[in-house]
């Protein structure tokens, strides 16, 4: 097993000890470690800002919430007289400490990061971000040689940018903006309300109709972007920013979409919880959780009883009583009676659990299911079939979210299924899907 550990390098807690000396009148070693202005009644330029919580006479710059001073990786262009220059001295030092804590991890094991935010660096960055790109240049010179083999994986969607910086990957992360989304979007959370299937025009979805040509129109240009570094651009199922899929889309069409993404280029990353199906739930922010929280509760593993059942409590007092599995846990589980859980569906051998362990299995096995094979898209309308192949193996994948029976031409040559959920059937070049099915087919 590997390891990877999630890296935020564009701020740390207002609780950080580097902040507290930041913090000080006396100038010191993490006077510049932070962005500071130059005055106590002095905006931020445009960007968040917190006055007055420090005896140092200036205000300091967030990255996001109040608890998270930005550390200084300095501006694009200056502006301000309190403004550092990106690659300056000061932005350098940040830059160098930032590289001691990953050499920290790195020298105990860990074999790489996943870089939250990865190109919220430098301020005022030009588009492309070839200031934050720099940045990443920079330290990656001074870690790589150190730890050739450790792997980087940038949070950024932008697998161009992300390449040039350094990356050895990038995830396709969700966007929806006015109710425009993105590639990702569109495969599996194309609706405003992730709890409602109304209005769900997800390609997944068995009643939508969508065909995969929206998504790939987006998708197959950032893919050749990655390919022409190099690199990798990663499906995930789901993230503690976005919603699971579940119960909007049903253990079917979760079923679909999992094995599809995970028959894709890239490295999946597949998030805990979604191998089971976990639900997102409606639930208060917490921490600044807000409507990302209903994703974050904790993985259900089931009771040690003999119905599986997860057992969880009502209130903090009773969260420690016998039988409990939430351990007083930072958020709630699914009380539902019909919750997953993973003793169930290890039980169950038509689970979604075994599903997903079959298809990694496969996708462990066959060389054209490896992040370099090569994807070409053969069918791109409501049903998508799709190549993958090596020189050793050719792999034609296909899937049918509809709840109609498709027929389609394959590629000349002779095939056989090696992995598939529902009714397929091969006839020489002709294929015959069920509804909401998926094969996956070995040239012969």
């Amino acid at each position: 097993m590997h390891v990877i550990l999630d890296l935020v390098p564009g701020h740390t807690s207002e609780e950080h000890e580097w902040f507290h000396r930041s913090c000080k009148v006396e100038r010191n070693n993490y006077s510049d470690r932070y962005i500071w202005t130059d005055s106590w009644i002095s905006g931020g330029d445009g960007l968040p800002f917190i006055g007055g919580e420090s005896p140092r006479n200036g205000t300091y710059i967030l990255n996001f919430f109040k608890c998270q001073p930005a550390l200084n990786y300095g501006f694009a262009h200056l502006e301000r007289s309190w403004q550092k220059p990106a690659l300056g001295p000061d932005a350098k030092a940040t830059c160098d400490a930032m590289v001691d804590v990953m050499r920290f991890w790195l020298s105990r094991g860990a074999d790489g990061f996943r870089v939250d935010m990865a190109d919220s660096l430098v301020k005022k960055d030009d588009e492309g971000k070839p200031y934050t790109i720099r940045t990443w240049q920079y330290m990656f010179a001074r870690i790589r040689p150190a730890f050739p083999e450790a792997a980087f994986v940038s949070e950024r969607g932008r697998p161009e940018e992300s390449m040039a910086a350094g990356f050895d990957m990038d995830f396709y992360l969700d966007w929806r903006w006015d109710g425009v989304p993105n590639g990702y979007n569109m495969l599996l959370r194309n609706v405003d309300d992730p709890l409602s299937r109304k209005g769900d025009k997800s390609y997944f979805n068995a009643d939508s109709g969508t065909p995969i040509s929206e998504f790939l129109d987006e998708y197959e240009p950032r893919l050749r972007e990655a390919e022409t570094a190099d690199g990798n651009f990663n499906f995930i199922t789901c993230n503690h920013d976005i919603a699971r899929v579940a119960p909007r889309l049903s253990q079917r069409e979760i079923a679909l979409a999992y094995c599809t993404l995970f028959a894709m280029p890239g490295v999946p990353f597949l998030y805990y919880g979604d191998e089971i199906g976990m639900r997102y739930r409606a639930l208060p922010g917490k921490e600044g959780g807000y409507v990302r929280t209903g994703s974050r509760t904790p993985m259900q593993w089931g009771a040690n009883d003999a119905s599986g059942a997860l057992h969880v409590s009502d209130s903090a007092e009773s969260d420690t009583r016998a039988g409990d599995v939430t351990g007083g846990s930072y958020l709630p589980a699914d009380p539902s009676a019909d919750a997953p859980t993973v003793a169930a569906q290890q039980a169950d051998a038509e689970s979604l659990w075994h599903t997903v362990r079959s298809i990694l299995h496969v996708k462990r096995e066959c060389d054209a299911l490896r992040s370099g094979a090569t994807f070409h898209a053969i069918e791109r309308d409501r049903v998508f079939v799709f190549e993958r192949s090596t020189h050793l193996q050719k792999l034609i994948i296909a899937v049918n979210p509809s709840r109609d029976c498709k027929a389609l031409q394959l590629p000349d040559g002779s095939y056989r299924t090696i992995f598939s959920i529902g009714e397929n059937e091969i006839s020489g070049t002709s294929l015959r899907l069920g509804l909401q099915s998926f094969a996956i087919l070995e040239a012969e």
